[in-house]
C-alpha cells in the first residue's frame, strides 16, 4: 500500500536535532510534550538549560538557562513548571512560572521526592511520589492535595503516565516493571484506576490507557469510557488485548456494552509492548503506539481493528494528542516529531473495501463527516425508505456525511409520502430530526418556514432563529415579511440582503441604522436623498445623521459645504453651527473655508457664540484678518487683538482697556514680541499712567523673562514710577539672585517709605550688595536704624555700625543690638568702644548687662590685646560667684592670679575648670614648674614633654610617663628620634620604676621597651627587677620575658637563665627557642619539663639525628615517640625500619603512606606483616585491597583465595581491575570469578588465551562491549566459530555493527563476515543496519546476490548508504532500483540515461520520468530517446505531456529535423494553443497538402504567425490551400488582401462575407463596382444584402442608375425606406417625452425657490461681508451688528452639546 492510499497519514513535523538539540537529551526523562502546542527539552550540557518549542513556530525555539530535574509546559498557555531535587534531602522544590509575564506564579517544597508529574488539566498538576498521588492547582495559594495512595501492584514500577477524565472524577496511574523471570524482555504493565466519588482503587494489568466521552444511543447524558491495552504472559502464552468499558454507568439508562479486541503483534515484535494510547474525540478512534513504533488503530464504539503499521523504525517514547486534526504527535529516539492524522480521502474506501466493514465505514463517515461513503449512505437510505422506516431514514439523512442527503430531492421524497391518519407526517419527522441534530440549510429552512407560516405559528420561527437553527436567506425573509416585519428584518440582516435591509430601515425611519448597517456590509445608499428627507421632518435628526456620515471611515459621502448649505437654506443656523463644530474638530487645513464660514455666521448674528468658539481654540486655519475685523466691529476687542498681526492695528485696539478683561490683555502681551510689547506698554502708560499702571506691572511680572527685567526697570525709571518699580521687583524678589535687583528694591522701598519692607529685605535677603546697601542706608540716615543693623550684623560690619551709632549718639541702638540682637558680637562692640575712647563706666555697664551671654574668650582676647584685662576682674569674679564653670572664665581669672602672683600653685592644683593647655602656655615663660603642674593636671602630654625637655626636668618627666602608663606616650619618648631618650631611660631605670609598687606601671614600661625594640635596655631593666630580689622576682610573666628577650638579643645568656629560673612557660619558651634555632637550649627546656614528643621532634626535624631519636625512644619507651621515629624513618626511605617502628608503636594510622612507600620500595613481605597488624585495629577497604594485591605480588594465590572467602571489606572490583592492568591475570581471574564480573573475566581469559571460557563468560555478561572485545580477539586468533557466536550478539546493536564489519574486513575475513551477517538476518532483533551492511558486502564481494537481496528487503535497508556503495562499485541496475525505492526519481532517471546499456527499461523509465521533479530531466529524457529509442519517443512524450514546455520540445525536434517523428505528440497537445506547436503542425500540413487539417488547425488555434503562413500558401497550386490563405487574411484583419485573393480565384461568396465582416464601407463599395465591371448582376444583388449595413443607399442608386441595374437594387431600396421610417417615428416619440420632463422639472424648481427664506437669497456666499471703516458700498450698511436674533419661526433654541461648549443664553 502506498503512503498516498493509506488510511493514516504520517509526516515529520520537525526534527529536534535540527533545532540544535543534542541526541543524548532525546529521552523520556528529558523531553516532555503535554499537548500539541509545546515541546519542552531539558539539557544538562554544555550548560543547564530548558528549550521550549512552540509548535506554531517550531523554527524559533526559546532557550533559557534553567537548572532543573524536570520541566513541563502548560497544555494551553506559556506557563512553565519546574522540578528540582534539593541536595542532601528527599525533597523536591516545585515552581511554576509565567513566561510571557516573566513572573513566578507559585512554588512549593514537597516533603518527598516526586517520581512523575504531568499536567492532567490546564489548571492542575498531577504529582506522583513513591507512595501517593497529589493534585496541585496553579490558581490561588493552595498546596498540593493528596488524592490517593499507590497500590502494591505499582511498587518498584517506573511511572510512565497519569491521566484524568474530563469531569476529573476518574483517575488512572500507569507504570511498567521488568518482565517475568521466564521472559524478562517482555515488560510488564500495571495500572491503578481510582474513583474520586467512591474513594476506591482497582489494580489492572495494562501498559497504556486513556479516557473518552461517548454518547450512547437513548441516553441523553454523556458516558465516560476508559480504554486500556495490555500484553501479558501466562504459562508461556502471550495475550495482547484492547479493552473499552464504561465507568460509572447511570442506573436505568442505556449503557455502553463492554468491548474487547486482540492486538496482533508480528513475530518480529514479540517482545514489543504498548507505551501510549490516544483517543481522537473528533473521529472516536483509538490510537495505540508501541515502543518499537507499531501503530494500532481501533474504532472506539465497536473496538474494531481499522489499521496497523509500523510508523517509526526507532523506538517511540512519547506521544501527545493533536486534537485539532484528530490525530496525535509521536517522538522517537532519533528526535523525529511525527504527526499521525486521518487520511480523509482514503479511510472510508479503505474500511469499506479492504476491511469490507460497511457498517463501520458508514458510522465513521457520519461521525467524522468524511467523504467516500456516498453510495453506501444513499443505498442505505433507499433501503430504509422502501421499508417505510421514515424515522431511521430521517436520522440517516440528517447525519449523512458532508450533507449528501440533505437536498431538495430528499425533501420532495418525504413530501411525496402519503399521510397516514394518526401518524406524524414523515416530512415533519425529517425536519424534527434535523432540528435536534443542528442547523438547517437554506432550502430546508425555507420549506419548514413555509409550513409554519401556513399554520400561523410565528413563535416557532422566533425560537428557531434565536437558537440559530435556520439558515437565513432573502427568500426566507420575503416569506416571513408577510406575517412579521421585525422578524423579516432580522432575517434580511442575517442573510445579508442589503437592499432589503435598507428598505426596511427606511420604512421604519431608522436612518441612523442604515448608516451603521451600510458600513458593516459595505453598501452605499443615496446619502444626499436620505439627508434631505430627514431634514424636512427632523432637523435635529438631520444633524445627527450628517455627523454620522462625516464619521465614516472612507470619508463623508456628501460634501460638507453642501450639507451646510442645506441647513442654511432652511435658516437652521443652530443646526449648521452644531454640525460644523463637530466635523471641524480635527482642525485640518482643507477646512479653512468652513472654519471661516462658521465664524462669520455667528459673529454677524450671535457674537457671544463666536466668542465661545474662539475661546475653545479649536480652529487655526480660518481667514484671520477677516475674523479680526469682524471681532473689532462686534466689540470683541480681546479676540481682535488675538487675530491682528500688524502693530498699528494692535495699538489702535489695545487702548480700549475699559472693554478688555485685564487678564486677557495680560495674556495677549505674552503673544507679542519683546519690542512690540514694550511699545504697547509705553503707549498705555502715556495714555493713562495711573489707570494702566497696575496692568503694566502685572504684565511685567508675567513676562519678565521675555521682556527682560532690565528693560522693565528702565521703563519704570523712565516714567520715574518708584511705586511701579516697587511692585514689579517685589513679585519675583524671592526667586532672583541679582544683587542689583535686590538693591533697587531696597532703594524703591526706602523711597516710597516702606521702612518695614526695607527692614525685612535686609534681614532675609542674601543677594544684595552689603557694602553698597550699608553706604546707601548710612547716607539716607533713616530714623530707624534696624535696616542698617541687619546689614552690618549679617555681613560683619560691626565696627562700622558701632562707630556710626556712637558718632550719631544712638547709644540706645548699641545697647539694643548687644542685648537683643547679637550678644555674641559684644566683644567687637566693646573693642570698638575702647578704640573710640568711650567711658569705662558705660563699657562695664554694657558688659554686666549681658553677663553670661558674652563670649568670654573673645572678650578676654580683645582686652588682652589692648592691655585692659584688669577691666574684666569684677566681671569674672561675678561670674565665678554665680557658679559659672565656663573654662574661659576660669582660665582668664587664672591668668590674672598668675600675673599678680597670688598663690598661683594653689589655684592650679585646686581649680578644676581652667584650660590647662592655655594656662600652662601662659606659665611657661614665667615659671616652668607651674607649667608642669598645669600640664600634669590636664594630661597635656606633648606640652609637658616639651617643657621638661626644654628645662631638663627629666626626673619629673620619667615619673609622669611611668604614672601615665600610656603606650602612645611611651612610644613617643622612647622613639629613636628623641635626643633626650637616654636621659629619660636612666631616670626610668634608676628612679621611676624602682620607686613604683604598681605592677601595671612595670608592665606598661616593659611593654613600651619591647615595642621600642630596646632589648639590651630591657634586659638591664628586667635583671634589676627579677634577679635582684625585688617584689617582682618570682613573677611568671617577667621570667618568660627575660628568657625570651635573651633569646632574641643575647643567646649566650639563655642556658644560664633556663638553669636559674623555674617559674616560666616551658612549652611556649621551648618553641620560641627552637624557632630561634637554639635547638640544644630548646631540647634542654623540653627535657626539663618532660615534653618527650617535642624533644624527639627537635632531634628528628631540627638536629636530623635519627640515631639519637631511636636512642631517646628506647629510653622513654612511649608509643607516640616511636610513632614519630617511624614517620621520620619512612620519610628517609628506611621502609623496613619504619614498618618495625610502626609495629612497636602499634600505630595503624599511617597505613596509606606505608603502603605507598612499600610499593615504591617493593618490600611486599614486610608490607604483609604491617597490613595484618593494621587489620587487627581497623576495617579499611584500602587495607584489605592492598593486602590482596601484596599477596598477588609475592605470588601467594592460595592466600588470596583463602582471604576473599573470609569476611573482608576489600574493594574487589578495583583490585581486580588493578591486577588486570598490571598483567597479573591469574590473580585477576580469581577475583573476577569470585565477584561474578563476567565482562572482566571474559577479557582476562582472552589474555590467558582461554577463548571458550571467554565466550562463556561473555554470554553471562551479555554486554555489547564484552562481546565485541571477545569477538575481535577470536577473529585475531582465527577462532571464527566462536567469533560468530560473539558477533551475532554484537550486530544487533546498531552502533557496534560498523566496527565489527571494519574489523573483519581489515583482516580480509570477507566470507566469514558475510556468513555472520546472513546468520544475523534471522535474529529476532535484526535491524536495518544488518540488512544494509549485508547489502554493502554483497556489492563489494558478492555482486550476483545484490539484486535479490535489495528486492527482498527493500523496506529494511538504509538506502542512502547502499546507494553510495552501489555507485562506487558501478552496479547501475541495482542503483536505479534503490533510487526508485527511495523516491529519488531524478537520480534514478539520470542513472538510467547515463548507463543505459545496463540500467534502461522502457516501462520503468516511463514511470520514473512521470515522477521526477527537475524540469531539465524531461528534456534530457526526450533527447535521450531521440538518440537511442526514437521509435518510443511519442510514448514517452505522452507521459510527460503535463510537465514539459511544448515549445521547448518542438525546438529540440526542429533542430534535429525530427518534427515528423513527434507529430502524434504535437496533435495531442495542440489543444493548449502553443505557438511553436501550431506552427510546426501547420508546416507539416502544408508539406502534406492536408488542407482540411490545416483549415481546422488555423480555425481552432490562432496562436501562430498568421500573416507569414498566409503569404506562404497564397500562391500554392492547390485552390483549397489558397482559400485557407484568404481565410487566414480575414482572421488577421487583412480584409483587402483576403477579398483580392478570393476575387482572383472567383470565390465570390468568400469575398462578400469578408467585406461584410470587415465593417469597411469603402471595401464593400469597391466590391460592388467590381461585380458591375465584371457583369455579375446576381452577385451585385447578393452583395447588397450581405453588406447591407455598410452600403449607402445614394451610392447604390447612383451605380444602378448609371449601369441600368435598378431592378437588382429595388429590394434593397424598399428595405432601407422601411427602416428609416421606423427610426423617425422613434425620434419624435423621444422628443415629446423629453419636453414633458423639462416642464415638470421647471415646475418643481419654482416651488422650491418659493419656499426658500430670505437667508437663502444670500447663497452661494451664505453671508454678507461686514462693512469696513472708510469703505462703502451698496448694501453694506444694512447689516446691524447690534441687532438681536430674529424672532418667531426663525428663532434660535438652545444649542445642543454636539461639539460646542456650554454657553450662556444668547
Amino acid at each position: 500500500m502506498t503512503a498516498a492510499s493509506a488510511p493514516i497519514t504520517m509526516k515529520e513535523a520537525l526534527t529536534l536535532t535540527s533545532l540544535g538539540i543534542n541526541p543524548q537529551f532525546i529521552t523520556f526523562t528529558h523531553v516532555t510534550m503535554e499537548s500539541d502546542k509545546f515541546i519542552c527539552v531539558r539539557e544538562t550540557s554544555p550548560q543547564n538549560s530548558v528549550v521550549i518549542i512552540d509548535m506554531s513556530i517550531p523554527n524559533q525555539p526559546l532557550r533559557r538557562p534553567i537548572a532543573a530535574d524536570s520541566a513541563l509546559m502548560n497544555p494551553n498557555s506559556r506557563v512553565l513548571a519546574l522540578k528540582a531535587h534539593l541536595p542532601g534531602t528527599t525533597q523536591d522544590h516545585l515552581q511554576i512560572f509565567n513566561i510571557e509575564q516573566k513572573a513566578k506564579v507559585k512554588s512549593h517544597q514537597m516533603p518527598e521526592q516526586v517520581v512523575f508529574w504531568k499536567w492532567i488539566t490546564p489548571k492542575i498538576l498531577g504529582l506522583v511520589t513513591q507512595t501517593s498521588v497529589f493534585h496541585w492547582p496553579i490558581e490561588g495559594d493552595s498546596k498540593p492535595v493528596k488524592m490517593f495512595d499507590r497500590m502494591a501492584n505499582l511498587a518498584n514500577n517506573q511511572i510512565i503516565n497519569y491521566r484524568c477524565d474530563t469531569s476529573e472524577k476518574w483517575l488512572v496511574l500507569i507504570g511498567i516493571a521488568p518482565g517475568a523471570h521466564e521472559r524478562p524482555q517482555l515488560v510488564k504493565g500495571n495500572m491503578q484506576l481510582f474513583s474520586v466519588d467512591q474513594q476506591r482503587s482497582q489494580a489492572i494489568e495494562a501498559h497504556a490507557a486513556s479516557f473518552a466521552s461517548f454518547k450512547v444511543a437513548g441516553n441523553e447524558k454523556t458516558s465516560t469510557l476508559i480504554s486500556f491495552a495490555s500484553k501479558t504472559t501466562n504459562a508461556g502464552q502471550i495475550t495482547s488485548k484492547l479493552h473499552v468499558i464504561e465507568l460509572g454507568a447511570q442506573p436505568g439508562k442505556p449503557s455502553f456494552t463492554k468491548k474487547q479486541a486482540d492486538l496482533f503483534f508480528p513475530p518480529d515484535f514479540a517482545d514489543d509492548f504498548p507505551v501510549s494510547m490516544q483517543i481522537s474525540n473528533k473521529y472516536s478512534l483509538i490510537y495505540v503506539v508501541t515502543k518499537l513504533g507499531l501503530l494500532f488503530v481501533y474504532d472506539l464504539e465497536t473496538a474494531s481493528a481499522v489499521y496497523r503499521n509500523r510508523i517509526s523504525p526507532d523506538p517511540i517514547f512519547l506521544t501527545s494528542e493533536a486534537s485539532s486534526v484528530g490525530g496525535f504527535f509521536a517522538i522517537n529516539r532519533k528526535g523525529q516529531v511525527l504527526l499521525a492524522t486521518i487520511n480523509e480521502a482514503t479511510i472510508i474506501p479503505f474500511i469499506s473495501g479492504q476491511l469490507n466493514n460497511l457498517e463501520l465505514a458508514v458510522s465513521l463517515a457520519r461521525r467524522g463527516n468524511l467523504p467516500g461513503a456516498d453510495n453506501l449512505v444513499e443505498q442505505r437510505f433507499q433501503e430504509l425508505f422502501s421499508q417505510t422506516k421514515y424515522k431511521e431514514a430521517a436520522e440517516l439523512a440528517a447525519e449523512s456525511p458532508q450533507g449528501i442527503l440533505r437536498t431538495p430531492d430528499t425533501i420532495a421524497k418525504f413530501q411525496s409520502v402519503p399521510l397516514q391518519s394518526g401518524q406524524t407526517p414523515p416530512l415533519l419527522q425529517y425536519f424534527g430530526t434535523l432540528l435536534t441534530r443542528g442547523k438547517l440549510n437554506a432550502f430546508e429552512s425555507l420549506e419548514l418556514s413555509r409550513l409554519v407560516v401556513n399554520q400561523n405559528k410565528k413563535n416557532l420561527l422566533e425560537n428557531w432563529l434565536a437558537e440559530d437553527k435556520l439558515e437565513c436567506s432573502e427568500e426566507l425573509g420575503d416569506l416571513v415579511k408577510t406575517v412579521d416585519n421585525d422578524l423579516a428584518l432580522k432575517i434580511y440582516i442575517k442573510a445579508r440582503a442589503t437592499p432589503k435591509v435598507v428598505a426596511a430601515f427606511a420604512e421604519r425611519r431608522e436612518f441612523d441604522k442604515i448608516l451603521i448597517y451600510s458600513k458593516q456590509v459595505g453598501y452605499t445608499p443615496d446619502y444626499l436623498f436620505l439627508l434631505q428627507t430627514i431634514l424636512r421632518s427632523d432637523p435635529q435628526g438631520a444633524v445627527n445623521f450628517a455627523l454620522m456620515m462625516s464619521q465614516k471611515e472612507d470619508g463623508c459621502p456628501v460634501d460638507y459645504n453642501t450639507i451646510t448649505d442645506l441647513f442654511l437654506q432652511k435658516n437652521l443656523i443652530r443646526e449648521a453651527t452644531a454640525f460644523l463644530l463637530d466635523i471641524l474638530k480635527p482642525n485640518l487645513v482643507e477646512h479653512a473655508f468652513l472654519q471661516t464660514k462658521v465664524l462669520e455666521i455667528n459673529l454677524i448674528t450671535y457674537p457671544n457664540v463666536a466668542d465661545a468658539i474662539l475661546a475653545n481654540g479649536m480652529f487655526s486655519h480660518y481667514d484671520r484678518p477677516r475674523i479680526a475685523q469682524l471681532c473689532e466691529k462686534a466689540g470683541l476687542y480681546a479676540r481682535a487683538l488675538q487675530h491682528y498681526s500688524e502693530l498699528p492695528d494692535i495699538k489702535r485696539v489695545i487702548v480700549n482697556t475699559h472693554a478688555i478683561e485685564p487678564q486677557a490683555l495680560i495674556e495677549f502681551f505674552g503673544t507679542l514680541s519683546k519690542e512690540w510689547a514694550l511699545d504697547c506698554m509705553k503707549d498705555l502708560l502715556l495714555v493713562n499712567l495711573r489707570g494702566n499702571l497696575q496692568i503694566i506691572v502685572q504684565t511685567a511680572k508675567e513676562y519678565s523673562e521675555q521682556l527682560g527685567v532690565n528693560e522693565c526697570i528702565k521703563l519704570f525709571e523712565q516714567f520715574r514710577s518708584y511705586e511701579g518699580l516697587y511692585f514689579f521687583l517685589g513679585s519675583f524678589l524671592s526667586s532672583s539672585e541679582d544683587p542689583d535687583i535686590h538693591f533697587k528694591y531696597i532703594e524703591a522701598a526706602a523711597k516710597t517709605g516702606q521702612i518695614k519692607e526695607v527692614e525685612r529685605v535686609t534681614r532675609e535677603s542674601n543677594f544684595y550688595d552689603p557694602d553698597k546697601t550699608k553706604n546707601f542706608l548710612m547716607e539716607t540716615k533713616l530714623p530707624d536704624a534696624r535696616p542698617l543693623i541687619n546689614v552690618c550684623d549679617r555681613f560683619g560690619f560691626i565696627s562700622d555700625l558701632t562707630h556710626y551709632l556712637y558718632s550719631n549718639n544712638m547709644l540706645r541702638y548699641i545697647e539694643g543690638y548687644v542685648q537683643k540682637v547679637n550678644p555674641s558680637n559684644a566683644a567687637l562692640v566693646v573693642a570698638q568702644l575702647l578704640d573710640d575712647e568711650c567711658s569705662e563706666d558705660f563699657i562695664k555697664g554694657l558688659i554686666l548687662s549681658i553677663r553670661s551671654l558674652l563670649p568670654v574668650e573673645q572678650l578676654v582676647d580683645e582686652c588682652d590685646k589692648r592691655n585692659r584685662l584688669r577691666l574684666l576682674t569684677q566681671f569674672l569674679e561675678h561670674l565665678v560667684s554665680e557658679g559659672s564653670h565656663d573654662v574661659h572664665v576660669h582660665s582668664a581669672l587664672g591668668k590674672i592670679i598668675i600675673e599678680s602672683n597670688n598663690n598661683p600653685e594653689h589655684f592650679l592644683t585646686t581649680n578644676p575648670y581652667y584650660d590647662s593647655r592655655v594656662v600652662g602656655k601662659y606659665c611657661e615663660n614665667r615659671d616652668p614648674t607651674l607649667a608642669v603642674v598645669a600640664y600634669r593636671r590636664g594630661q597635656c602630654d606633648d606640652e609637658l614633654i616639651n617643657v621638661t625637655n626644654k628645662n631638663s626636668l627629666f626626673k619629673l618627666q620619667a615619673r609622669y610617663v611611668a604614672e601615665r602608663m600610656d603606650s602612645d606616650l611611651w612610644e613617643k619618648v622612647l622613639h629613636a628620634d628623641n635626643e633626650y631618650r637616654r636621659q629619660l631611660i636612666d631616670q626610668v631605670v634608676s628612679t621611676a620604676l624602682p620607686e613604683s609598687k604598681s605592677p601595671e606601671q612595670v608592665s606598661a614600661a616593659v611593654k613600651a621597651f619591647m615595642t621600642a625594640d630596646l632589648p639590651h635596655e630591657l634586659i638591664e631593666l628586667l635583671e634589676k627587677i627579677v634577679l635582684q630580689n625585688s617584689a617582682f622576682s618570682g613573677n611568671f610573666n617577667l621570667q618568660n620575658l627575660l628568657i625570651l628577650t635573651a633569646i632574641k638579643a643575647d643567646a649566650s645568656r639563655v642556658i644560664d637563665y633556663v638553669n636559674r629560673l623555674d617559674n616560666f612557660d616551658g612549652p611556649a619558651v621551648g618553641e620560641v627557642a627552637v624557632e630561634a634555632q637554639l635547638y640544644e637550649e630548646g631540647l634542654a627546656i623540653f627535657k626539663k619539663f618532660n615534653l618527650n614528643i617535642q624533644a624527639v621532634d627537635v632531634l628528628l626535624d631540627k638536629l636530623h639525628s635519627i640515631e639519637r631519636a631511636v636512642e631517646f625512644a628506647f629510653r622513654v619507651e612511649e608509643d607516640a615517640v616511636w610513632s614519630q621515629v617511624a614517620k621520620a624513618q619512612l620519610r628517609e626511605g628506611l621502609v623496613s625500619d619504619a614498618i618495625e617502628s610502626f609495629i612497636r608503636a602499634d600505630d595503624a594510622t599511617q597505613f596509606l603512606d606505608v603502603i605507598h612507600a612499600a610499593q615504591y620500595s617493593n618490600v611486599y613481605h614486610d608490607l604483609v606483616k604491617y597490613l595484618l597488624m593494621v587489620r587487627q585495629k581497623s576495617k579499611e577497604s584500602k587495607v584489605d585491597s592492598e593486602l590482596i594485591y601484596a599477596y598477588a605480588k609475592i605470588d601467594r594465590l592460595s592466600d588470596i583465595e583463602e582471604f576473599i572467602l573470609m569476611p573482608n571489606v576489600a574493594n574487589l572490583p578495583n583490585v581486580g581491575d588493578r591486577l588486570y592492568d598490571e598483567a597479573l591475570y591469574e590473580a585477576a581471574k580469581i577475583i573476577f570469578a569470585f565477584i561474578f564480573n563476567w565482562a572482566k573475566l571474559a577479557i582476562t581469559l582472552v589474555k590467558l588465551m582461554q577463548f571458550q571460557g571467554a565466550v562463556d563468560a561473555a554470554r553471562k555478561a551479555n554486554s555489547s562491549k564484552t562481546w565485541r572485545e571477545v569477538c575481535f580477539a577470536c577473529v585475531d586468533a582465527e577462532e571464527f566459530r566462536l567469533a560468530q557466536i560473539c558477533g551475532l550478539n554484537i550486530i544487533v546493536q546498531v552502533d557496534d555493527l560498523e566496527e565489527v564489519s571494519d574489523h573483519y574486513q581489515n583482516r580480509g575475513c570477507f566470507n566469514e563476515l558475510i556468513a555472520l551477517m546472513e546468520s544475523g538476518l534471522g535474529l529476532e532483533r535484526a535491524h536495518m543496519g544488518i540488512f544494509t551492511e549485508l547489502g554493502v558486502l554483497y556489492a563489494k564481494y558478492r555482486p550476483e546476490k545484490l539484486m535479490e537481496h535489495i528486492k527482498l528487503f527493500a523496506t529494511r535497508l538504509n538506502i542512502p548508504k547502499l546507494v553510495r556503495t552501489c555507485d562506487q562499485q558501478q552496479h547501475w541496475k541495482e542503483l536505479t532500483f534503490l533510487y526508485i525505492q527511495y523516491g529519488e526519481f531524478d537520480n534514478a532517471a539520470a542513472t538510467i540515461m547515463n548507463h543505459s546499456p545496463d540500467a534502461w527499461d522502457h516501462m520503468q523509465f516511463k514511470d520514473v520520468c512521470a515522477k521526477v521533479s527537475s524540469v531539465d530531466l524531461y528534456y534530457k529524457a526526450a533527447y535521450f530517446y531521440l538518440q537511442e529509442h526514437p521509435d518510443l519517443i511519442n510514448d514517452l512524450l505522452n507521459v510527460l505531456t503535463l510537465r514539459v514546455d511544448h515549445s521547448r520540445v518542438v525546438d529540440i525536434m526542429r533542430k534535429d529535423g525530427c518534427l515528423h517523428l513527434v507529430k502524434p505528440y504535437m496533435v495531442s497537445v495542440q489543444s493548449n494553443n502553443v505557438s511553436a506547436v501550431n506552427e510546426a503542425l501547420n508546416e507539416i500540413y502544408v508539406e502534406e497538402e492536408d488542407y482540411e487539417r490545416l483549415r481546422e488547425s488555423t480555425d481552432m488555434y490562432d496562436n501562430f504567425d498568421q500573416i507569414g503562413l498566409a503569404q506562404k500558401i497564397e500562391k500554392h497550386e492547390l485552390l483549397e490551400m489558397r482559400r485557407v490563405a484568404a481565410y487566414i487574411y480575414k482572421k488577421a484583419g487583412r480584409w483587402k488582401q483576403s477579398v483580392a485573393l478570393s476575387k482572383r480565384d472567383n470565390i465570390y461568396k468568400d469575398a462578400m462575407e469578408t467585406a461584410s465582416q470587415s465593417g469597411d464601407r469603402e471595401l464593400a463599395q469597391e466590391l460592388l463596382v467590381y461585380f458591375i465591371e465584371k457583369g455579375k448582376k446576381e452577385c451585385f444583388a447578393a452583395c447588397l444584402f450581405i453588406c447591407y449595413d455598410l452600403i449607402r443607399p445614394d451610392v447604390v442608386l447612383e451605380l444602378c442608375w448609371t449601369n441600368n441595374m435598378i431592378d437588382f437594387a429595388f429590394p434593397f431600396i424598399l428595405q432601407y425606406i422601411r427602416e428609416y421610417t421606423n427610426k423617425v417615428d422613434e425620434l419624435m416619440k423621444d422628443k415629446i417625452e423629453a419636453r414633458n420632463e423639462i416642464k415638470t422639472k421647471e415646475s418643481e424648481e419654482k416651488d422650491i425657490v418659493a419656499q426658500q427664506n430670505m437667508y437663502a437669497q444670500l447663497l452661494p456666499l451664505a453671508l454678507p461681508s461686514p462693512s469696513m471703516a472708510g469703505m462703502g458700498g451698496p448694501g453694506m450698511g444694512s447689516v446691524s451688528l447690534g441687532s438681536t436674533p430674529p424672532t418667531g419661526g426663525m428663532g434660535m433654541p438652545p444649542v445642543p452639546a454636539f461639539g460646542m461648549p456650554p454657553m450662556g443664553s444668547y
